[in-house]
């Protein structure tokens, strides 16, 4: 698919590795954009109208950032799973319910934005990813965090606006998480257990919006050590 008026900019990204192909109303990956697959660094794609990924999305072997936020994809090809540079993956507002069974391939990962998607049940793909630092799931049709926790190496995790009812009993062994938000969910106050206010590294948990209201949080066991750690990370700030 030639594009003349896109030619300034694979000349310039010829020189930089950085690609912003943002709002062009493309239905496809350019094979323009294939053609610099051994330049790349940072390809944006994102406010298209791309449904399909190319199998040949494998060859951007430099990759580090790839957006494609605002698209109209329902599924990501495994062959994505080979970029093992990418650090950063933003495929929000698609329509996607699940990930490759390779993303754990994904080893230098820290940002994955999946949030205004349709997924149902929480991607178990993302655990094993040490690097991972943000994962953003809010807005999709998630009903319970399972059990497997414990190998959730996020610092930030945000699944609000979904139909959380259950907490996996696992989820304060997470071992980097310290911010979790669940606003706008279906947990009621026994959905909180005591390990996660108490044992947990957590010092930021946004729960408005469930089955409860947020100070009813003070009369659950482990409450005083999650307001401690809320309090040193405050101090660490200022």
């Amino acid at each position: 698919m030639g594009n003349s008026g896109l030619k300034q900019h694979y000349e310039t990204a010829s020189k930089t590795g950085v690609l912003q192909l943002a709002d062009h109303k493309l239905k496809e990956v350019p094979i323009e954009v294939l053609g610099l697959s051994d330049i790349l660094r940072n390809l944006d794609l994102s406010k298209n109208k791309i449904s399909v990924l190319p199998e040949d999305i494998s060859k951007f072997k430099h990759l580090k950032q790839l957006n494609l936020e605002t698209n109209k994809l329902e599924m990501l090809p495994n062959s994505i799973t080979n970029l093992k540079k990418l650090e950063l993956l933003n495929v929000s507002n698609n329509l996607l319910c699940s990930l490759p069974q390779g993303f754990v391939n994904l080893s230098n990962i820290k940002q994955v934005y999946l949030n205004n998607n349709r997924f149902k049940e929480f991607p178990l793909q993302l655990l094993k990813l040490h690097n991972l630092e943000v994962v953003e799931l809010s807005n999709n049709k998630i009903t319970e965090i399972p059990s497997g926790m414990f190998e959730l190496f996020a610092m930030e995790l945000n699944l609000s606006q979904n139909e959380i009812s259950s907490l996996g009993d696992d989820l304060h062994q997470a071992p980097r998480l310290k911010i979790l938000r669940l606003e706008e969910n279906c947990l009621g106050l026994d959905a909180i257990q005591p390990s996660l206010l108490r044992d947990s590294k957590i010092h930021t948990i946004n729960l408005d919006g469930n089955l409860f209201e947020a100070k009813q949080l003070a009369s659950l066991e482990g409450y005083n050590e999650y307001t401690e750690r809320y309090t040193a990370m405050k101090k660490k700030m200022f």
